[in-house]
């Protein structure tokens, strides 16, 4: 197929709305989800397969990146951001590159932002904070080229948390003019389709096969932006998977949640859920009312009897809602490791100085533990280097925001909290200047809010539970507690830091999440509201399923003695892959070539200065590159609030550079 320019301008229906906020926000929901997706003229589609050809016929560099997500779109931007300072400032970049673009889902909002989803699902991030654009706070070599938030492109309060379809509209925008900004002899087509495999030699073409075609994509370059992937089972969840067969069972095994059959789940039957956090609320909302059910009452302004479609309000302390069932809902047992759901999102903002981070973990403390040639244990070496930097974050704040809560001076405080060793001293300092344990900072405590905790019954349980979230919103939505916003700007930061040092195992990770991607405020009142109502059940931490007596049963420590039995089963969270076990065929192929490896924790390896995969024999592919959750190079995600460093962004950066390197080098010595 011959190449051709893809001269994409902006489509009017996806250019930025006017900033001029006097439009409400359901008007402006309205527009933005009326505007189409990228259709196959804008997003130049190839129709045919191989790489394109030159005017005499020579074959031209080309590109395929597999996944056309936000982490693929994010890379299209870095290259065209990148492209004038390596082919040079006249914008001329020799005899021109092909991008091939290969995922079935539409370009920019890829399968998990997609179009055809549940308006009921909502982002968990305020509109004010998403965006897919650089700005100076990102430590990269490339230029910075700044964009709109979600809340500035699509007209919306920036506090709301938007539904995703909105958030797919933006993506699909973002995905335009990232395309358009690219010069003259750079074309990209997007293939929808599944890439099965990739084969090549180091010093050669790569080929890329897709499904239902019968000639492969030829590239020099190969990246890989899967995001999410899907897992066959592991021994536990294939067991329960036949067990459930055998006995005429439900088993929903991790997955997500949009794309799972909610239609096994009979009305008034007991479904046992293990999992509490942000694939739980999904669940939560699709079964309540996704079926009809309604609420009543005022949270902040966030919902009323007429639902939550749209976008949901910023959440604040609001007022108690009230359930009314359809009938048509299930009954849900929900229990976790923690037994509780993540930590509300934080309703306010920091007002006044942020804390100076890093300060104890920074890159000086990441040079010396990869330099150890012994190497390093998380929990030894690394955490509580972590737990002193959250610590810092937490107590600067409270020492200067609220003073009048503290008994030292902060100057004499932070001298002496630099100079501490280890926990336990600095719980003495801790204790000796914050009189109230609620100022303090206990981690532990916040990560097993349950643990040596025992309930009487179910139902002292369940009013115990509640109280437990209705103080967790309260504070959460105080400014007086000001100082847990301070650890939430602690935690992106280590994150930041953490990615240099690779595969760290999944704990962290979990722990990040459940404090600083916690579900919206009005989720939790809904999920009162729904516990109020009896439609939702707490079964405890530590939660255990066992498959007997033809059925599933559920008990915890939280309450001795009891259990519940059920006839289904979900795991409420998304699947956890190993290189090994995704169901991804060209991953699995690559390694069982031995093109790729996996790391302790099952993420493929990479080099995390930019991302070459590394092979069995421990070398960076020179051709081949990798970005994502699946990698021991993640970052807490493709896109991330403004002003915060944005790893991922630093990392599209790093592997567009070296992807226009090799393509600048290539092209000289094709002209020599």
């Amino acid at each position: 197929m011959k190449g051709t320019r893809v001269r994409l301008d902006v489509p009017r229906s996806l250019r930025m709305p006017s900033s001029s906020y006097s439009a409400s926000a359901a008007s402006s929901v309205s527009r933005v989800l009326s505007q189409p997706a990228v259709n196959r003229a804008d997003a130049g589609v190839g129709v045919g397969v191989g790489a394109g050809t030159g005017a005499r016929g020579v074959s031209r560099p080309s590109v395929v990146i597999v996944g056309a997500g936000p982490r693929g779109t994010g890379l299209i931007e870095r290259i065209a951001a990148n492209v004038g300072e390596s082919y040079g400032s006249s914008g001329a970049v020799g005899a021109g590159f092909d991008i091939h673009l290969v995922d079935p889902y539409p370009p920019g909002a890829g399968r998990i932002w997609r179009a055809d989803q549940s308006p009921l699902l909502w982002m968990n991030s305020q509109a004010e904070d998403v965006t897919m654009f650089t700005d100076e706070t990102v430590r990269m070599d490339g230029p910075v080229r700044e964009g709109p938030t979600l809340h500035e492109w699509a007209g919306l309060d920036g506090r709301v948390f938007p539904d995703r379809r909105i958030q797919g509209a933006y993506l699909r925008w973002v995905y335009a003019r990232a395309v358009a900004a690219l010069p003259e002899g750079v074309t990209v087509r997007h293939h929808p389709y599944r890439a099965l495999r990739v084969e090549g030699a180091r010093e050669g073409r790569q080929r890329v096969w897709l499904e239902e075609r019968s000639e492969p994509l030829l590239a020099d370059l190969v990246v890989l932006a899967l995001g999410h992937l899907d897992a066959e089972l592991d021994d536990e969840q294939g067991e329960l998977a036949k067990y459930a067969r055998a006995h005429g069972l439900v088993h929903l095994p991790p997955d997500f949640t949009a794309d799972s059959d909610l239609s096994l789940l009979a009305p008034g039957e007991p479904v046992l859920v293990r999992g509490f956090g942000l694939a739980f609320v999904d669940l939560m909302v699709l079964l309540t009312e996704g079926r009809g059910g309604r609420y009543e009452g005022d949270a902040d302004g966030s919902e009323g009897s007429e639902g939550s479609g749209g976008a949901g309000g910023s959440g604040g302390s609001g007022g108690e809602l009230t359930y009314r069932p359809s009938g048509r809902e299930p009954v849900l047992y929900v229990g976790s490791r923690r037994g509780v759901p993540y930590h509300s999102k934080i309703g306010y903002d920091l007002e006044g100085e942020r804390p100076p981070l890093p300060r104890f973990f920074g890159p000086a403390e990441v040079d010396e533990l990869l330099a150890r040639a012994d190497g390093f244990d998380f929990r030894r070496d690394v955490w509580p280097l972590v737990e002193k930097e959250l610590g810092f974050a937490h107590y600067h704040r409270l020492f200067t925001a609220h003073p009048e809560r503290t008994a030292m001076a902060w100057g004499d405080f932070e001298e002496k909290y630099a100079a501490v060793g280890d926990a336990g001293e600095r719980a003495v300092l801790v204790a000796s200047a914050v009189p109230d344990p609620a100022d303090r900072l206990d981690l532990a405590a916040l990560d097993r809010p349950l643990e040596g905790v025992r309930y009487a019954s179910y139902e002292e349980f369940q009013e115990g539970l509640r109280g437990y979230v209705e103080g967790d919103l309260s504070r959460r939505h105080d400014p007086d507690f000001s100082a847990d916003l301070a650890v939430f700007f602690g935690l992106l930061s280590v994150y930041g830091q953490l990615i240099r040092l690779g595969d760290i195992g999944a704990w962290w990770h979990g722990f990040f999440s459940y404090l600083a991607s916690g579900p919206p405020g009005p989720r939790l009142r809904q999920m009162l509201a729904l516990s109020r109502a009896g439609v939702l059940r707490f079964v405890g931490a530590g939660m255990v399923v066992a498959a007997e007596d033809g059925v599933f049963r559920a008990s915890s420590a939280t309450v001795p003695g009891a259990s519940v039995e059920a006839r289904a089963l979900v795991e409420a969270r998304l699947p956890e892959p190993t290189v090994a076990r995704a169901r991804d065929a060209l991953l699995r192929g690559l390694y069982a070539d031995g093109g790729a490896v996996e790391t302790a924790e099952g993420l493929l390896a990479v080099d995390p200065a930019d991302g070459r995969v590394v092979d069995r024999s421990g070398r960076p592919h020179p051709r081949r590159f990798a970005l994502g959750p699946y990698t021991d190079s993640r970052a807490p995600g493709a896109f991330t609030r403004p002003r915060t460093g944005g790893p991922a962004f630093r990392q599209n950066d790093a592997t567009a550079r070296a992807v226009l390197t090799f393509l600048r080098d290539l092209d000289g010595r094709a002209a020599a």
